[in-house]
């Protein structure tokens, strides 16, 4: 599984977060199968997004397009985002048996 994770600061998380929601069937469109967001403890207008895609070239065509640099800017996006594209190395889930 390919993800892509990205950091970027935004001005309000609420308006980011109401315009990324809106934005879900353009990035499942686009080869996104899931995601997680976090925002830091100390200030919830820095966020980390985790997205899974179903392949690295529709994540970087994604990653890359007029359409995703316009709906960052709608929402409130500050300067250019942290973007890594990753693969599943090792993964581990712990229980109170460990």
């Amino acid at each position: 599984m390919v993800h892509v994770l990205i950091r970027h600061k935004v001005a309000d998380f609420t308006k980011w977060k109401q315009v990324f929601d809106s934005h879900l069937n353009k990035r499942m469109g686009a080869g996104e199968t899931g995601c997680r967001l976090f925002h830091s403890v100390d200030d919830p207008r820095d966020v980390t997004l985790l997205l899974d895609w179903d392949s690295v070239d529709s994540a970087r065509r994604f990653m890359t397009s007029s359409d995703l640099r316009s709906t960052m800017q709608n929402a409130g996006v500050a300067g250019e985002p942290e973007v890594h594209y990753l693969l599943d190395a090792v993964s581990v889930r712990r229980s109170s048996a460990d």
